[in-house]
């Protein structure tokens, strides 16, 4: 078993990867359109940050979070 403290395990599922990732891509993609002053598309890029964190919500419901049945570790 593992030491919960040594491992917390943020981080290390598909569901937290996937959510991050999306996050990033709309925080870029709004900073850029932001540097072009594109108002509109920073606002809808902008849209993509909470989508992501809804994204990595849902996928960890489903059982690709953390502790979730369809997540397995990778050994160190």
């Amino acid at each position: 078993m593992t030491n919960p403290i040594a491992d917390p395990g943020h981080g290390h599922s598909p569901a937290a990867w996937t959510a991050v990732v999306i996050m990033l891509i709309g925080f870029t993609a709004a900073t850029v359109a932001f540097c072009f002053e594109q108002p509109t598309l920073v606002w809808i890029t902008a849209a993509l940050i909470p989508i992501g964190a809804l994204v990595g919500w849902i996928l960890a419901k489903a059982g690709y979070g953390v502790k979730g049945p369809k997540y397995s570790p990778k050994a160190h």
